[in-house]
């Protein structure tokens, strides 16, 4: 198969991260971005910017049906971002997005000859996400070949990552410090270190904490 590669991209630390490693893997790579009406605007600005930092070209696609479909916090300000109570998911879930998102993708990399597809979905700190699950996308990849009877891969380098090991990753590809100041992972929309408050930031802070401690300590040696 050739070596091109569609990026599934929001403009968070982990697309971003799943960026620069297609970038490193692939010989020619675009990414597309889904406008599902988002709470905030700034997602799809700060895509829009790294994209034309890297010289990827980008496509948006309009999914604001998941705001009818699925009402969350993710896309109407009068829900509140909270993690889940017990067995239950956090309000920050839009069910089926990652479905839609991978299938999307996938019409879009047929339309442009690519066969691989690229997201930065995570098993290990998914929040109880079913659509990050590993079986989920294995069982998607099946689908979506049959489907459209053509050969897709769809590669998660972040599936077994925690989100220490996946800042370490940032740093093995050399792109540390921009992906830790110029990505918006935080879902009250604040590019960087973020709020601080919500999960998103508070797991990746935390992530970060762990990594530059250990990195610490290995300088020290």
């Amino acid at each position: 198969m050739n070596k091109k590669a569609l990026v599934v991209f929001s403009g968070g630390q982990d697309s971003t991260t799943c960026l620069i490693w297609a970038l490193q893997h692939y010989d020619e790579v675009q990414v597309v971005t889904f406008n599902y009406n988002q709470r905030h605007a700034a997602e799809i600005e700060v895509a829009q910017q790294i994209a034309a930092d890297f010289k990827v070209k980008q496509h948006i696609l309009d999914l604001g049906l998941l705001n009818q479909l699925a009402p969350n916090a993710l896309t109407r300000e009068d829900i509140a971002i909270e993690e889940g109570a017990e067995n239950e998911l956090p309000s920050t879930f839009v069910d089926g997005r990652n479905l839609l998102f991978l299938s999307f993708a996938a019409i879009l990399a047929k339309q442009l000859g690519y066969h691989h597809i690229v997201t930065g979905v995570c098993q290990t700190d998914f929040s109880g996400y079913p659509d990050c699950r590993d079986v989920f996308v294995k069982s998607l990849n099946v689908t979506l070949n049959l489907s459209m009877d053509y050969e897709f891969v769809i590669h998660t380098p972040l599936m077994w990552l925690d989100k220490k090991e996946t800042w370490k990753m940032a740093d093995d590809l050399g792109h540390f410090d921009y992906i830790r100041e110029r990505t918006l992972t935080c879902y009250n929309g604040i590019i960087g270190s973020g709020c601080g408050t919500c999960p998103a930031c508070l797991l990746r802070s935390r992530g970060l904490t762990q990594y530059e401690g250990e990195r610490k300590k290995g300088d020290s040696c």
